[in-house]
């Protein structure tokens, strides 16, 4: 978690500064470090995982023609594809609300105790962030899904870390993530796309 951590405080860095332009490429590399939590938690978040790397291979494949952001949304909206299933555009949006759902789990772990508590906030993160866009059958997987996952000391103990290390960590991630999750919803606003 340390290195998503770090990454993502460079992202906040590049959006924070003046003319913030995130390349695809350190965008798809920060997010990319995910992969290895979902790992852990494979069982439980296998669709998940399937569907969050499928996205970024996507965006990491466009990182090599492409170079930024907001240079990849301006392809696809002059190809007239923005909005269409697959595209970088749409699965910019979908990696974007998967990190708005990592940061209010790190918020809600942060808030609460117990080992219990990595269930009731992950089901918190996904009701609060991801449910509304999920249609029935993908709303009943993701439910299973969170409903099997393992204690939170279980997963500490994968990780080999402490819980006040891991919470240095989840608080810096809540704060860096911050400012690149407002940076991407004001990129796609001033392209009149909505954030839906």
């Amino acid at each position: 978690m340390e290195t998503v951590a770090d990454a993502f405080k460079g992202l906040a860095a590049t959006v924070n500064s003046r003319s913030p332009q995130v390349t695809v490429r350190q965008f798809s590399d920060a997010c990319s470090l995910f992969s290895g939590l979902f790992g852990i938690l494979d069982t439980s978040f296998k669709f998940a995982k399937m569907d969050y790397v499928s996205k970024l291979n996507d965006l990491a494949s466009a990182s090599r023609s492409i170079s930024t952001l907001e240079e990849m949304i301006d392809k696809d909206i002059e190809a007239g594809c923005v909005k269409k299933y697959g595209s970088h555009t749409r699965n910019l949006l979908k990696v974007k609300q998967g990190l708005e759902m990592i940061k209010v789990l790190c918020e809600e772990l942060l808030a609460t105790e117990g080992d219990d508590s990595l269930k009731v906030a992950a089901i918190k993160a996904y009701n609060q962030v991801l449910f509304p866009h999920h249609q029935y059958n993908i709303q009943k997987a993701c439910a299973t899904g969170l409903n099997s996952l393992p204690s939170k000391s279980l997963v500490l103990l994968l990780l080999g870390v402490a819980e006040e290390t891991i919470n240095v960590h989840l608080q810096t991630y809540v704060t860096a993530s911050t400012p690149v999750i407002a940076y991407l919803d004001k990129l796609f606003l001033s392209k009149n796309l909505g954030i839906d």
